[in-house]
């Protein structure tokens, strides 16, 4: 199964990509990890893309696309794939989309994981850490026993600066307006599958699983 996983920050997509792959037993394709690996280990195309990195621009399309490809040529992506956090716009989409044509292995899935603005907000700007152990709470959806305190180790709980209202907002608008048009791209495509991102880890996963299987 070749899987595109979507939806906006906050939405669930990392915890359902490590239930998927585990049940599926095929690998999260992350540009982030690829692109890191890449400079570490030297290559052609990673040497270029430290270029960008470290004069401070970002890296071109055509330098991730190679890199992703790379990728999923390597043996253990025969079986699938799930791809997190790229394409990020519909330009990457359709160049996507010509790599994988001429591997002669196409998307089979887009999967949009679907959560109300609202709710959102809540989960990203409600999230609280713990200054001692790092164990995260949600005010609004698994508040502490003690307001600001942590229930494991009596840690203070602070607010992490990329959590903070006008912070998310501006994550959300950037979705919108760059991530967001990805979705009528699949759909235009036939592939594209959504589930409401509503209800427990389990519920939400169940239905993922039931749609897959459909």
């Amino acid at each position: 199964m070749r899987l595109v996983l979507l939806g906006a920050p906050g939405a669930g997509k990392g915890t359902q990509a490590k239930k998927l792959i585990e049940k599926y037993r095929i690998p999260q394709i992350s540009t982030g990890d690829i692109l890191r690996k890449a400079v570490a280990d030297g290559t052609p195309l990673g040497k270029e893309a430290k270029s960008y990195m470290d004069s401070g621009g970002l890296v071109p399309d055509s330098v991730v696309i190679g890199l992703v490809k790379e990728r999923l040529a390597q043996d253990d992506c025969k079986t699938g794939y799930i791809l997190d956090g790229f394409p990020r716009t519909t330009p990457q989409a359709e160049e996507l989309d010509n790599v994988l044509s001429g591997m002669n292995s196409p998307l089979d899935v887009a999967l949009s994981v679907d959560v109300d603005k609202d709710d959102l907000m809540k989960r990203l700007t409600g999230r609280r850490t713990c200054r001692g152990c790092q164990q995260m709470y949600n005010i609004h959806f698994s508040a502490p026993k003690k307001d600001g305190v942590c229930d494991k180790c009596g840690g203070e709980l602070y607010q992490r600066d990329d959590d903070q209202e006008d912070t998310i907002r501006n994550r959300l608008d950037v979705y919108e307006k760059s991530t967001a048009p990805l979705i009528d791209y699949y759909e235009s495509k036939g592939i594209l599958k959504s589930v409401k991102g509503k209800g427990s880890i389990d519920d939400i996963f169940n239905q993922i699983v039931s749609i897959l299987g459909a």
